[in-house]
């Protein structure tokens, strides 16, 4: 076996011809043939004082913990958290050269230096106050007439400012190769409405309490004589937006959130809000004669609300959420209280980011395809992309072999899964086509007129993509995020380049741990294709049932398993994991296992792997699984994933995986009355 990773086991099944070999010969040059090999496994963090068959997490992960402190700074801390801040910290020397040396006015290098200036810039937001806001607040105040709610909302909507309901841009969910505009609920300043509706959870009841009197805090500082009264105002509204929105099981499924309406439609069954006034101050009248409504029944709450709930309220609401969106961006003192607030007692974090992490997130949100540019040349060279795909491509065949020895499945299903399959379209790195911002304005010295820009230019972009094709080739991500997704629609996975890093991908480890981290990355992206929810989509991105009503009934009685055996896990002591809101990804992470496994066996050849410090191929590839997901999280940061994150916490996303998966029990020898085991016709295989 060559002592290079994610090369030559792979192009047979990649069929990638010339650039894998450029890929190869990359690799050979990264470990020159012959050196030795390495487990990429830190064997310093395991435990020996846990068995690996009754706590796999805790023995792998067990002495990284008890040594490991969450920054200050901090909600969580693992493998992701870490990789992030390297990602960052490698932005950061890129931002410090742009600064030195910034071009000419109007390039894309001045501007993101502008963006970053502005923010850094604390004399002068401290100098400005609340002042850049005073022509919101005046806009507001002068809402007169219930009717004239609808309009303001869309203006809101376009500076970015969080209000009753979103609008967005995106492909239409049964015609793929239009774009439509959706409308969704929204308008919550706590993570999810059960911090408005669970009065029997303490510690939500407490954070409600917090949230009002940060609001007060915040009125007063902006110079409010009522602002208790105001404070009461904007949470007595949000309460009654969330006692009218859908919990989010009903907002994930696919099929119960599609509602074309038309603005006839709309204003019968919502005729509180002024339909033509929200769509011209939007500026999509005359661009969209319907919108994609996905919550139908809280659209016709909303408005009986907008007509019956007094204006005074409403006035303390869309100021609230104004002075919400743009306190980052305001005085030290408005940024620090909003933290307090937010930061610590939402999450539990004691300190802010320090202020180059927050420029760089903020710049980041604005340019952020400007600054990926300048990170893929310097960090993501044209042979990774290669020895990528052809990583990709090999689990596209595992995932088509494993389809096709479904046992379950009729072989009129397995037919349109393979044709959904063989459309799948692999984003690696970065776009092939970087976005535009030569419309973008920005000031060195203005930070709120650069977010505002911001919006605007975001939002005009989306609404100019009504009326033209789908660009199939946009990217969700900037190339130096740490994430990766499937885009149903698209149907498309994204890897971008900041994960394609060690530990995720190390090209002096042998190929066993590659597997166990960004292998199992790529399988769960493509499972997300053929999860609960991705599988009502067919291969060009349209919601079409492509299943016998057998086929999907199995498949629904094999995922009902998932969600009770995630149902029972208890991250912290009175909460559990919802099995159903986060059933999508963890099947996405049970198949991706499964893929990883069989992947990696197959580029084997049927040999033997490898057995490197002590420790077979096989295990070392649920040994990077179990890494991956190692995390120390607050405890209010838990609570906040739990009500509003579809992802289990990391220690269940191990263990609830692996018990799971046979080959786990093989290379590790689980049997009966070890505590990971799980009879075999309790574990749930779906792909």
């Amino acid at each position: 076996m060559k002592s290079f990773s994610l090369s030559l086991l792979l192009l047979a099944a990649a069929g990638l011809g010339a650039p894998a070999v450029a890929a190869e010969k990359a690799a050979e040059k990264a470990a020159p043939a012959g050196s030795a090999l390495i487990s990429g496994v830190d064997v310093k963090s395991f435990d020996p004082a846990v068995r690996p068959q009754d706590d796999f997490y805790a023995y792998v992960n067990g002495r990284w913990a008890s040594s490991t402190q969450i920054p200050a700074s901090k909600a969580r801390w693992g493998t992701y958290d870490a990789l992030r801040e390297t990602a960052a910290l490698q932005v950061r020397a890129i931002l410090d050269e742009v600064l030195k040396n910034p071009g000419a006015p109007g390039s894309e290098t001045r501007k993101i230096a502008d963006l970053y200036t502005s923010f850094i810039d604390e004399a002068a937001r401290n100098a400005r106050g609340f002042a850049p806001l005073k022509a919101d607040f005046e806009r507001i105040a002068a809402v007169t007439r219930h009717q004239d709610l609808a309009a303001l909302m869309a203006e809101l909507t376009r500076q970015g400012v969080n209000v009753p309901f979103n609008l967005y841009v995106g492909q239409d969910a049964k015609n793929a190769e239009r774009n439509v505009v959706y409308a969704g609920q929204s308008g919550l300043g706590l993570p999810d409405r059960d911090y408005y509706l669970n009065d029997a959870d303490k510690k939500l009841s407490a954070v409600r309490q917090a949230y009002q009197q940060h609001i007060t805090r915040l009125f007063t500082m902006q110079g409010d004589a009522q602002a208790e009264r105001h404070a009461a105002n904007v949470l007595a509204l949000e309460t009654r937006l969330a006692q009218l929105q859908w919990n989010r099981v009903e907002s994930r499924d696919a099929l119960k959130t599609y509602n074309p309406r038309s603005v006839a439609q709309l204003a019968e069954e919502a005729p509180g809000l002024d339909w033509g006034a929200y769509l011209h101050s939007a500026g999509i009248a005359g661009k969209a004669s319907s919108l994609v409504v996905r919550q139908p029944s809280y659209f016709t709450g909303l408005a009986k609300l907008v007509a019956e709930v007094p204006l005074e309220q409403w006035h303390s609401y869309f100021k609230w959420h104004v002075l919400e969106a743009y306190s980052p961006y305001l005085a030290r003192e408005v940024a620090d209280e909003r933290f307090a607030f937010t930061g610590t007692v939402l999450r539990g974090v004691p300190e802010n980011e320090p202020m180059w992490r927050q420029a760089q997130q903020f710049v980041d949100a604005i340019m952020g395809e400007a600054v990926g540019k300048l990170y893929v040349a310097k960090h993501f060279p044209p042979e990774n992309k290669a020895r990528m795909l052809a990583m990709v491509n090999n689990f596209l065949a595992t995932f088509r072999e494993g389809i096709e020895a479904l046992e379950w499945m009729s072989p009129a299903t397995k037919k349109e899964a393979q044709a959904k399959l063989a459309l799948f379209t692999p984003k690696i790195g970065y776009p092939d086509v970087w976005r535009d911002y030569s419309a973008l304005s920005t000031s060195s010295s203005d930070l709120v007129a650069n977010v505002r820009a911001g919006h605007r230019h975001a939002f005009e972009r989306a609404i100019a993509k009504l009326g033209k094709p789908v660009d199939r080739g946009e990217w969700g991500f900037t190339p130096q995020t740490v994430n990766a997704s499937y885009s149903p629609l698209q149907n498309a996975i994204t890897f971008p380049a900041a994960l394609l890093q060690p530990p995720f991908f190390d090209v002096r480890a042998e190929d066993a741990i590659n597997y166990g981290t960004v292998g199992t990355s790529i399988g769960h992206e493509i499972s997300h294709g053929f999860d609960d929810q991705g599988s009502r989509y067919d291969g060009h991105g349209n919601l079409r049932n492509w299943w016998t009503d057998e086929d999907r009934a199995a498949f629904t009685a094999r995922a009902n398993g998932l969600v009770q055996q995630y149902s029972a896990f208890s991250p912290v002591p009175g909460y559990h994991v919802n099995g159903q809101f986060t059933l999508g990804e963890n099947i996405g992470d049970n198949s991706g296992v499964t893929i990883a496994y069989k992947a990696y066996r197959k580029s084997l050849g049927g040999k033997p792997s490898p057995v490197i410090d002590g420790l077979t191929g096989e295990q070392r590839l649920y040994i990077g699984w179990a890494v991956k997901f190692r995390t120390l999280q607050r405890e209010d940061a838990a609570i906040v994933q739990l009500k509003s994150d579809p992802h289990s916490p990391g220690e269940f996303r191990v263990k609830g995986t692996l018990a799971n998966q046979a080959g786990f029990y093989e290379a590790f020898d689980i049997k009966p009355g070890d505590k990971m085991y799980r009879a075999p016709e309790q574990r749930v295989k779906l792909w």
